[in-house]
């Protein structure tokens, strides 16, 4: 990963706003990326491509004075003009997309997952590297409220030596709604592996490390599904810290978002985070004087010992906000100073490693492991 953000004709210097083309305007790029950058102080919305004619009238009448095109082409012909590239597209074109903003002397953010592999995850950051330019995954869930919390809780000590690690993107969609995400082609990366699966393995490696080990069970339970949409994923953690993570679109009975056990006390945590609901609503951070990513005390989890959460046991813990600005502020700064982005390209070939694992234990039937990086 890329600890500069300048070139020789794009210097990394503190001016802005930056000028952001965003590629992609369905769920990801108009629900969160469009949204985000333009509530972000220091980036501006400059060009979005669909091939949609509906979606590019939308992009418009949403952001007044952003420019449309219909191919990412057309977005990298202007390279000269901007200062970003924003990969909102089907995970098969994260690679050669940000090949070619690379390529062009522009600076990429990547809808998870980054690529299909680690090597090719590690080929684009040297690509990036090699340029001097800045290459980030946009891991968003890394700023929900529960694992904003999660995380505060681990890091201050109030579970004790954390044992078990329970985390849970759980829903009910009994019937598939179709599309390239729930496509079986592999080239296609389709299924919830790669899809929630990315959130969870990135959360689990951001608070626990290094995983050593990997079992797997993916299935495909829908009729009509073709790729998997009820999987669960053990990792062993280097420092010994297990990880069960499930993702399901077929789950009837929702189980907590987080249960995190340790030495000293456990945590529990239902419901999910509001930001994206806020979002798809059509609600924007910081323009209608409500607080952003904030949940009512109702929903708040509990923290205790030797008791149920379920029938009221142990201590309500608030919820911190969640922050999803709290990215595009940061890949702003990165810009602006030529800094470390706040996700980083090593970190996804990391998490790509588990989800590469996962696949093949998952189809092996067997516990995989994973060597050390080197």
């Amino acid at each position: 990963m890329s600890d500069s953000t300048g070139t020789p004709d794009r210097p990394a210097t503190a001016r802005g706003p930056f000028r952001v083309g965003l590629i992609g305007y369905g769920l990801a790029g108009s629900v969160f990326h469009a949204p985000l950058i333009a509530a972000t102080d220091g980036l501006v919305l400059d060009t979005v491509s669909t091939a949609s004619p509906e979606r590019q009238a939308q992009a418009r009448a949403e952001h007044p004075g952003v420019r449309t095109v219909d191919t990412a082409e057309a977005v990298l012909a202007r390279a000269a003009e901007l200062d970003l590239i924003v990969l909102a597209t089907p995970n098969k074109t994260h690679v050669p997309l940000a090949t070619a903003a690379l390529t062009a002397g522009l600076p990429v953010v990547v809808d998870k997952p980054l690529a299909a592999t680690a090597a090719e995850a590690e080929r684009l950051a040297a690509l990036a590297d090699d340029r001097g330019l800045l290459l980030s995954v946009f891991q968003n869930r890394r700023w929900d409220n529960d694992f904003r919390t999660v995380r505060a809780l681990v890091e201050d000590g109030a579970l004790g030596d954390v044992q078990r690690f329970e985390s849970r993107f759980e829903r009910w969609r009994p019937r598939p709604k179709g599309g390239w995400r729930e496509s079986g082609d592999p080239a296609e990366l389709g299924g919830l592996l790669y899809d929630l699966g990315s959130h969870l393995a990135d959360q689990a490696l951001t608070l626990f490390g290094p995983v050593v080990s990997v079992y797997a069970e993916a299935d495909v339970r829908r009729p009509g599904a073709a790729a998997d949409d009820d999987t669960f994923l053990a990792l062993t953690h280097a420092n010994g810290v297990r990880s069960h993570l499930w993702v399901s679109a077929t789950t009837a009975q929702l189980g907590p978002r987080f249960r995190v056990l340790g030495s000293a006390a456990g945590y529990v945590k239902y419901g999910l985070d509001p930001q994206e609901a806020a979002l798809r609503a059509g609600r924007r951070p910081g323009t209608d004087g409500a607080e952003w990513g904030v949940e009512p005390a109702s929903a708040w989890g509990r923290l205790g010992a030797g008791e149920s959460p379920v029938t009221g046991g142990g201590a309500a813990v608030p919820t911190l906000p969640g922050d999803y600005p709290a990215y595009y502020a940061a890949i702003a700064r990165a810009l602006r100073d030529g800094g470390v982005p706040p996700v980083t390209a090593t970190e996804a070939a990391a998490t790509l490693r588990v989800l590469e694992a996962a696949r093949r234990s998952a189809a092996e039937g067997r516990t995989v492991r994973i060597e050390p990086s080197a």
